[in-house]
């Protein structure tokens, strides 16, 4: 099959996943508990917010009809007070911010635009009605919807939360996502290789990425070069809501990974992209569940992770909106590239995020320059080179 460009490869993605999940299965939990969890219900206003009208500033709750004039001050009102009684012609409320406005108040004016002489506040400018007031119910009204599932919950949502007295909310169970490294030559951590020989260094940094996008991660053994080993691991895979693989899914002898799906009827949607790191990348579903072949050097798999599994992954936790953030920053060197792929190499971006500066990569395999990395630049495949000072897309780590 052809090879996808960046935009339509990760556009299969997202289209295959929302056709071809279900609704995740939901659990309760204490809403502190919840940040970070995909909400499963939607949740409703329990009273008018603010409950009754209130200030927004420190002044004097007044009738705009008075205004511009010498008012009598007839007592105040703080947050958490209800004033007694009932503004008249002629007469002021002090209030404090976040109070209700008295009865017969209809405008607030700042204290900043107002001058105390004894028992009486005189305002020298009109006012209008409504002024500095927010009413009752603005923010959202009894038993409107405020929140809606597959919406990811932020610290905001947990005030919400908390303002409309849920302890406790129904939020998605999170996928479990199995992950399998592929090769003879691939040894435990614990191990000490041989010179021919690796670490599997890739399934942790994937089990530490699919935590962060909000998975479970599942370990399995390392699947070795064969066709029989491999179709028993991924069998086993299988059984979780999505697998990652990686490694095995380029052209030579003994990558048997393509082969070995294909015990599973599996349905290949794409199996390279034009991308760096990271062309040889298979997509697509087996059994029910949806798969990924990441390729097998470490910013290879980190990088295809980041920008196609992670959005596998929030779909199939019930997400709605799955945002790949890319923001522009200035460059602080010039580089130059060959066009036709989507490059994502590693870089250092300044703490305001303003500019970014490549950093020295001598290719996929090179851990040590990932973690001296903080993001990575997002070429356009279309372009040879770029100055000093040109804006380029960002994607952080």
């Amino acid at each position: 099959m052809p090879p996808l460009t960046f935009p339509e490869a990760r556009e299969t993605v997202q289209r295959a996943v929302r056709a071809g999940r279900s609704t995740p299965a939901s659990e309760t939990v204490a809403l502190s508990d919840a940040a970070g969890r995909v909400l499963a219900e939607p949740v409703s206003a329990d009273r008018d917010s603010p409950a009754l009208s209130r200030s927004v500033r420190d002044g004097f709750a007044v009738r705009a009809i008075d205004l511009p004039g010498r008012l009598e001050v007839i007592g105040e009102v703080r947050a958490g007070d209800l004033f007694q009684g009932e503004l008249g012609r002629g007469q002021a409320v002090e209030i404090m911010t976040g109070a209700p406005i008295p009865a017969g108040a209809d405008s607030v004016v700042m204290v900043e635009h107002t001058r105390r002489e004894g028992a009486a506040v005189v305002i020298d400018q009109s006012g209008e009605p409504g002024q500095f007031i927010n009413p009752r119910g603005c923010e959202a009204a009894a038993g409107e919807k405020v929140l809606h599932p597959g919406r990811l919950l932020d610290y905001t949502d947990i005030a919400m939360l908390a303002a409309f007295g849920r302890d406790r909310v129904e939020v998605y169970r999170k996928p479990e996502v199995a992950i399998i490294a592929t090769g003879d030559e691939i040894v435990e951590i614990h191990e000490s290789p041989k010179d021919f020989q690796i670490r599997n260094s890739n399934t942790w940094s994937l089990a530490a990425q699919v935590v962060r996008a909000g998975g479970v991660a599942r370990i399995l053994p390392v699947a070795r070069d064969t066709f029989a080993h491999t179709r028993d691991s991924i069998a086993r895979g299988l059984e979780c809501d999505l697998l990652l693989l990686s490694g095995g899914v380029s052209a030579g002898r003994y990558d048997v990974v393509e082969e070995a799906l294909a015990a599973f009827d599996a349905e290949f949607l794409f199996d390279r992209v034009l991308i760096q790191p990271g062309q040889p990348l298979v997509f697509g579903r087996a059994s029910g569940k949806f798969f990924f072949g990441l390729p097998g050097n470490p910013s290879s798999t980190m990088v295809t992770f980041e920008i196609f599994a992670r959005c596998a992954l929030q779909l199939l936790a019930g997400r709605e909106e799955t945002p790949l953030h890319m923001p522009l920053a200035h460059l602080t060197a010039d580089f130059r590239q060959r066009p036709g792929l989507t490059r994502f190499l590693p870089a250092r971006l300044s703490l305001d995020g303003s500019e970014v500066t490549p950093v020295e990569w001598h290719g996929s395999g090179d851990m040590p320059a990932l973690t001296r990395a903080n993001a990575y630049l997002v070429t356009e495949p279309g372009r040879s080179g770029y100055a000093r000072g040109d804006l380029i897309r960002v994607l952080e780590k």
